[in-house]
């Protein structure tokens, strides 16, 4: 089962980036973000009618979504104010860290030496890989913010799939409820903009909202199946991904920092990865 959530979560990290690319390349970062939360609600609707009801987890479901709506505020202005390859590293390098201490003393969750030797490792590397293009006061500001929101979530959806009767059941109406519930809010606050968005990039945005249930589908089964301080340092190695999409898709440059930064995400996740 270890391995499995490691494999799951893999996954999701290279999932992850792809979407945070297609949200950073496009025009207005609310609309964009309504058009891919919309349409990965549309795509779940199905699934609601042929699963359990979330029973057990209604709560750990409206703080989520709360929670995810103030995430998807900060990651938004964050994006606005840097690059993609600046402010993505922060935000997920804090992440693993203040999830990794908050899932042992709430949820329980057991930490080794070797644990957190790895999510350190991850997270000093994501860090590094910013330091060599630093952002804007302003804008560090909004990805430390995101960071700490996305440390939140990340436990608060780890206690409701485990609560709910199955990881499907959890799954589909996470996305129902922040696509459909956010993504509408999104859509109403940026009216007339949203719409010549949604005619104009709905092909990207119907990509990220399948990717967006990809990703995070893959790390609630994960954090179902195993540990949050490991999982969630697993899921930042998408910023290994991450930098490639920032250097060669939207053209940023790279320097020294960022190598050695990569070097050490992937020597943190060779650590976790190889723990029994």
């Amino acid at each position: 089962m270890i391995a499995a959530a490691s494999l799951l979560m893999l996954g999701s990290g290279a999932a992850h980036v792809v979407v945070n690319a297609i949200l950073k390349s496009g025009g207005d970062k609310m609309s964009s973000r309504a058009l891919i939360d919309g349409s990965s609600a549309l795509l779940i609707l199905p699934l609601v009618f042929v699963v359990p009801l979330p029973s057990g987890a209604w709560l750990y479901l409206a703080a989520s979504w709360i929670t995810h709506l103030v995430y998807l505020v900060c990651l938004i202005r964050a994006f606005e104010g840097a690059d993609m390859s600046a402010v993505y590293p922060i935000m997920r390098g804090t992440a693993p860290v203040i999830a990794a201490a908050v899932s042992v003393f709430v949820l329980g969750d057991p930490i080794t030496l070797a644990v957190a030797a790895g999510v350190l490792l991850v997270s000093l590397g994501t860090m590094l890989v910013a330091w060599w293009n630093a952002p804007s006061r302003k804008a560090l500001g909004w990805a430390l913010a995101t960071g700490a929101t996305i440390a939140a979530y990340t436990v608060i959806d780890a206690a409701g799939v485990r609560a709910a009767p199955s990881s499907l059941s959890y799954i589909a109406w996470v996305f129902l409820m922040l696509g459909g519930g956010i993504g509408a809010l999104f859509a109403v606050w940026r009216g007339p903009r949203f719409l010549s968005e949604a005619r104009a990039q709905w092909k990207p945005g119907l990509i990220a909202g399948v990717l967006s249930i990809v990703t995070y589908g893959l790390a609630l089964w994960a954090y179902r199946l195993g540990d949050v301080p490991r999982l969630a340092a697993l899921r930042e190695t998408s910023i290994l991904f991450g930098v490639g999409i920032a250097v060669f898709a939207l053209r940023e440059q790279v320097g020294r920092s960022r190598v050695i930064g990569a070097g050490l995400i992937a020597a943190g996740a060779g650590v976790l990865l190889a723990l029994r």
